[in-house]
């Protein structure tokens, strides 16, 4: 029962969170004569000597360290004696230490995703930019559609992590809410100044209902929602470049630190790292589930069951920001192959331009797609691509099908008419650029 219960070989990891919130809690009881002068300067000094043993890996855990509190707890007395040690604990409750270290801890995790994500959508951005003039082809149904430009489908996904950026920065601000000095669930009967310690720790405010504060897990679940909504993002990302890389297509090539050989077949090079963030997001979404299923029944205020909140969202952490470097270094270093991506272009995916022609010369669309959709077939009986046709099929048609009509059959030319806000035009991506460089602070 005692491994079962005990949390420590986990939570250790906030060591220092605990440490900092303790010293927090003893300054205030020294504010409120709960502490002498001398109580608190050593609590202080032997808080700060058992934060340096974990740091240089030299704190020795006892068969009764239950958890990091009581492990810290115990080797302050040990430092400065029970009379003193003892005294720490003076209305407070590990109920709200545990939700204290665990918001103090995920606060920071979570601003360097946030820096790690930033970094993510500006190498988008870069390549963008850098190779804004190559054409390929864009997909719907994972059929040819029309052409776009490659900066336009990394633009695609910057966009969407964007997107993820800006929710992540409201989950921080939930995140950053101080839960301590409500004891175990009923509050704090020493007139304990909580806006002082809050500020003290870093936190942009309170958490008000003291039953509320120590049972609340909403900031565990909001994370492992944001997470799994990334790393769906991210899969989706992955699973393009897994397609994009292949023979078949051959437009990206990864670079060998992000791929592997085959054990049997040496010409093969797999996308294992793409096809790792693909897989991770599962891992993601099963957290996020698991925790959901482990709090819809609790009763009010704090239950064990609660402990359960740590370990995933530990392995949540690592899991996101580990994806985010990979998916990092797979974008920054792959190669992309410009003459493949306008190869996989055909001439039937400029169909619409023709509509458009004709919608231009003052004919309905709906007329117009239903000619434009006369051209394919007229195509495909001839067994020929759309751009062999003579003028004089096209006339036969329908007449309005002007000789200029050859300019319907102009890769760049289609992509660029597409210049409203949002297009593939050059303008067009230009301008997402900047709105992305807006929503990182960069611009």
């Amino acid at each position: 029962m005692e491994q079962y219960n005990a949390s420590l070989p986990y939570d250790r990891l906030f060591y220092a969170q605990d440490i900092a919130g303790s010293i927090a809690f003893a300054r205030a009881n020294f504010n409120n004569d709960i502490l002498t002068k001398d109580e608190f300067a050593a609590i202080e000094k032997g808080l700060n000597e058992v934060k340096q043993e974990w740091a240089e890996n030299r704190f020795e855990v006892k068969p009764n360290d239950e958890d990091i509190h009581t492990a810290n707890e115990r080797r302050l007395s040990e430092l400065v004696g029970k009379d003193i040690g003892g005294k720490l604990h003076t209305g407070r409750s590990r109920n709200e230490q545990i939700a204290t270290d665990m918001r103090l801890w995920l606060r920071e995790e979570l601003k360097g995703i946030e820096k790690l994500l930033n970094l993510l959508v500006k190498t988008a951005m870069q390549r963008a930019d850098a190779e804004i003039h190559v054409l390929m082809p864009g997909y719907t149904h994972l059929q040819k559609a029309q052409p776009v430009r490659w900066s336009h489908w990394l633009l695609s996904h910057a966009t969407s992590f964007s997107f993820e950026l800006e929710r992540l920065r409201e989950v921080i601000k939930r995140v950053n809410r101080s839960p301590l000095g409500c004891g175990a669930l009923a509050g704090n009967p020493f007139k304990i100044d909580r806006e002082a310690m809050a500020k003290e720790l870093g936190f942009d405010g309170l958490l008000y209902n003291s039953m509320n504060a120590v049972a609340d897990r909403d900031f565990v679940f909001e994370t492992l929602q944001w997470g799994s909504s990334f790393m769906m993002k991210i899969s989706r990302w992955a699973e393009d470049l897994i397609i994009y890389s292949s023979l078949e297509f051959g437009f990206v090539r990864l670079a060998d630190a992000y791929s592997t050989g085959s054990s049997l077949m040496p010409q093969k090079k797999n996308a294992d790292s793409l096809e790792l963030l693909r897989g991770k997001a599962g891992r993601a979404f099963g957290q996020m589930a698991g925790l959901f299923c482990t709090i819809k029944g609790l009763p009010t205020t704090y239950n064990k069951d609660l402990q359960e909140s740590v370990e995933p969202l530990i392995d949540h952490i690592k899991t996101v920001s580990d994806s985010i470097q990979i998916a990092t270094g797979v974008l920054s270093t792959l190669t992309i192959n410009p003459e493949k991506m306008l190869a996989a272009l055909a001439p039937e995916m400029l169909a619409t331009e023709f509509a458009d022609y004709l919608v231009r010369k003052g004919v309905p669309f709906r007329e117009g797609h239903h000619i434009s959709g006369r051209v394919v077939a007229l195509a495909e009986d001839q067994g020929v691509p759309m751009d062999k046709l003579s003028k004089e099929q096209l006339k036969g048609i329908d007449s309005r099908l002007g000789d200029d009509v050859v300019e319907c059959l102009d890769y760049e030319r289609a992509v660029e008419l597409k210049d409203a806000s949002g297009g593939t035009s050059k303008s067009a991506v230009k301008e997402q650029i900047k709105i992305l460089k807006e929503v990182l602070g960069d611009a």
